[in-house]
């Protein structure tokens, strides 16, 4: 009792003098001038050091370039000291092991590094509670991640402070107002942090999600900036909600933007609210939140990138930094007050929320190749879902690539995915077939269902199925002596380690039919490694079997039973390719970081990163595969196009994605030809207000569709005979002459997800994925994206086959 009194004075005791403002510390205003990400950091150990206990810091990872990330914790003395069995009695109780009395808040700042003003007003958010707000405290405890992505920040930040006048230039068209290529929104990686809370592919992500699951808040806000002339967006949230959604985190979205709202008004300052940004795709701020049973919103303000530290807007008001710093620091304070008055009530729902998970009996049953079974194991782990593994029971349910009810044997081999646990709305919106709309516009894709993005089939059952928590792995010795190896191919982790092999030096084989030998038979595409042609081959592969998974089988001949003998012009040397890799001005920086990504961390394989702005000057000859990812290539002078088809011509391969397949057709030496669009032209009468929605009869948002692949094209190796693609465009284009690895049948609908009833009679018969030679060379069309956001597994192998196998 005395322990809490005095903890109680303590608390009482903090004065507006006892702590530094932002400005006292930093030395200027808030709003004059951007602060580096390393002065944020100082200023937030500043308060941990000297708010009397009510601030704990607590460092949760780095950025690919070194910058540290860090939660600040504010509430008081007492809960910041026990904070840790705090947080253990909020997890017990979501586990229905007990109750919580303190209602936790988590407000993050700055996922994209150009929408620059959330970590100042993270800054002042901070100062405010722990002084003139502090009564807030009393049952909440607020987490603050001042800044999600730092690396892109302080990219925006320095190129701002080269670029600005010393005086504040509101003038739009002044060069402070125009980032260059690549912007500050992404991280290092180039990659989107607020698309992969789900998909947990960088670096940020990986130490961020563990710390959120860790405390399971009540209320998450993700602070954003939008267009310079918008006016500030916050909660309610636009429709479609995902139907996981539930009734009360829609009514106390609204109740927390009332209450926004009575601070705007009262300012005069505009807001919108019910629009544009809605609860959907699974992997934003605020939806991966929403499916974990908490309030998950978005707040957006004008501004973003162009903004500066003023700027005029169209109305001819001047929006400044300290303007944007305002707005921010009341929605944050008003959500605070709110997780206050209705600390109880959260503690509720959200314990009722995951009590009504406990209660779901369906199971998803997923099947597979064991590599891609992996695969999806880690993302799983990842998000702490318990599964397990069939125990041979029979199981009916919906089948999703035939659409029909189908019955199967559960063995030890099938994934067991259960509901009736703690993440069980995440679970159902992860796996669901096929994703309900309320309504068509979106604002990201509409379809990411894991057995799909995985190429697994898969039966939902609405009963539980029994399995084991572990199966049993018998150990493989790997064996010496032998003539040689093969490595069969057997999905995404064997060309990882083929890639590793080729970069080591080594000398590898690759049949290009399949073969019979000593009792196995290898598919296509399986890696033959002979003694006499590598140096310390069986120490090599040893180790590789061991880091990797997969399994190197020994051969005491290159005699086949069936197929072609290791000899064979059938079976080829693999070349260890000198991958290049275009960046610049017209090439969409997402589509150059997700290569980027793709090839350096998944792939682990070297790269050259090639500008365009010097393309010109350099001798292609070096390279022996070159990339252009998707992009506007309308800069491109007919020089250079003719330069690449050159080099092509004389050997080289190129691969080419989405719209750089526009500058191959323009070039006219290559067989890509995009299909006119058969779409009727705009009814003239159309009423204005309902022109956005007719618009969306054109569009494809984000949609799974079904190909039909050539399992015989070195590049489909692996495949059977279709593929589940993600299609993010309405672009069609017209079947080559020959080389339509992957292309769509004549009636074709998708999968899952939303496309415009305008866009499928263009779809029907055409190239999805197309190879062709050129000359000496060879080209590689993808029509669509296999590496996006470094989450759609099942597209790898495609794009390792096009990288080093001969066609």
């Amino acid at each position: 009792m005395i322990k809490k009194l005095l903890f109680l004075l303590c608390f009482i005791s903090l004065s507006y003098g006892q702590v530094q403002s932002p400005e006292q510390f930093l030395g200027y205003p808030l709003g004059s001038q951007f602060t580096r990400h390393h002065r944020v950091v100082e200023y937030f150990k500043y308060l941990a050091a000297e708010a009397s206990g009510q601030v704990a810091l607590e460092k949760y990872g780095e950025t690919n370039e070194g910058r540290e990330l860090y939660l600040v914790f504010i509430g008081t003395p007492e809960h910041i000291e026990n904070r840790e069995q705090l947080r253990q009695k909020h997890i017990n109780s979501l586990n229905q092991k007990g109750t919580s009395d303190l209602a936790l808040v988590w407000l993050s700042y700055n996922v994209h590094g150009n929408e620059s003003v959330s970590t100042e007003a993270s800054m002042q958010t901070a100062f405010e509670l722990l002084t003139s707000r502090r009564d807030y405290l009393k049952n909440t405890l607020v987490i603050i991640d001042p800044c999600i992505n730092p690396d892109g920040r302080d990219r925006y930040v320095n190129w701002y402070n080269q670029t600005k006048n010393s005086l504040v230039q509101v003038d739009p068209n002044s060069a402070e107002h125009f980032e260059p290529w690549h912007s500050g929104r992404t991280n290092h990686y180039v990659f989107d942090l607020n698309r992969d809370w789900v998909w947990m592919t960088q670096a940020e992500s990986k130490a961020r999600l563990p710390q959120y699951q860790k405390w399971m808040p009540h209320i998450h806000v993700d602070f954003h900036e939008q267009g310079v002339n918008e006016p500030y967006y916050f909660a309610p949230a636009a429709e479609p909600l995902h139907e996981r959604i539930t009734e009360f985190q829609r009514s106390f979205q609204v109740a927390i933007g009332k209450n926004h709202a009575k601070y705007f008004d009262k300012e005069g300052w505009l807001y919108f609210t019910k629009e544009r940004f809605d609860l959907l795709y699974p992997s934003y701020g605020d939806t991966y939140p929403a499916y974990n049973g908490a309030i998950g919103m978005t707040y957006e303000q004008g501004g973003s990138g162009r903004a500066g530290l003023g700027i005029l807007t169209s109305e001819g008001d001047t929006l400044t930094l300290k303007d944007r710093i305002a707005h921010h620091h009341t929605t944050g304070l008003s959500t605070v007050e709110m997780a206050s008055n209705h600390s109880k009530k959260l503690q509720t729902e959200l314990s009722e929320y995951t009590k009504k998970g406990f209660e779901d009996s369906s199971t998803y049953v997923v099947y597979g190749e064991n590599d891609h079974i992996n695969a999806l194991k880690q993302l799983l782990d990842n998000h702490e879902i318990t599964y397990g593994y069939g125990k041979g029971s029979l199981v009916n349910g919906y089948h999703y690539r035939s659409k029909t009810q189908k019955r199967i044997k559960a063995d030890e081999n099938t994934l067991i995915v259960p509901t009736g646990q703690l993440r069980n709305n995440l679970i159902h919106v992860l796996f669901e077939p096929k994703t309900r709309l309320t309504d068509s516009i979106t604002y990201d894709i509409t379809a990411w269902s894991l057995p799909f993005a995985y190429d697994l089939d898969a039966i939902k059952s609405d009963k539980q199925v029994p399995y084991n928590l572990t199966k049993t792995e018998s150990e493989i010795q790997f064996e010496k002596g032998a003539y040689g190896y093969v490595l069969e191919y057997s999905g995404f982790q064997s060309q990882r380690v083929l890639a590793r092999l080729l970069d080591m030096g080594m000398t590898v084989r690759t049949n290009y039919e399949s073969f019979t030998l000593e009792g196995n038979t290898y598919p296509a595409g399986s890696s033959i490694l002979l003694t006499k042609e590598n140096t310390n081959l069986e120490m090599t592969l040893e180790s590789l079997q061991t880091e990797h998974g997969v399994i190197f089988t020994a051969v005491q001949t290159g005699f086949v039973d069936s197929g072609k003998d290791f000899g064979s012009p059938s079976v080829k040397k693999t070349k260890a390719a000198k991958i290049a890799l275009l960046k610049g001005d017209g090439i969409s920086s997402y589509s150059f970081g997700e290569w980027w990504y793709f090839l350096e961390q998944d792939l682990s394989y070297p790269l050259s990163v090639l500008e365009t702005e010097y393309l010109g000057y350099i001798d292609l000859s070096d390279y022996d595969v070159l990339v252009m990812p998707d992009g506007n290539y309308r800069n491109f002078s007919e020089n250079t196009l003719s330069k690449i088809e050159k080099w092509v011509s004389d050997g080289g391969r190129l691969i080419a994605q989405m719209g750089a397949l526009r500058a191959l057709e323009r070039q006219g030496s290559f067989g890509i030809q995009t299909r006119k669009s058969s779409q009727d032209n705009p009814d003239p009468l159309l009423p204005y207000g309902s022109a956005e929605r007719e618009s969306i009869k054109n569009y494809i948002t984000g949609a799974i569709f079904k190909a039909h692949i050539d399992t015989t094209h070195p590049i489909a190796f692996g495949y059977s005979t279709d593929y589940y693609g993600l299609k993010l465009s309405e672009e069609a284009y017209e079947l080559l002459d020959s080389g339509n690895l992957a292309y769509f049948e004549k009636e074709v609908k998708p999968i899952a997800g939303f496309a415009g009833q305008n866009t499928l009679q263009d779809l029907g018969e055409s190239l999805f994925i197309g190879a062709e030679s050129h000359g000496r060379g060879s080209v590689v069309y993808f029509t669509d994206n296999p590496v996006f956001r470094g989450f759609w597994y099942g597209g790898k192998r495609l794009v390792v086959n096009a990288l080093f196998f001969d066609f």
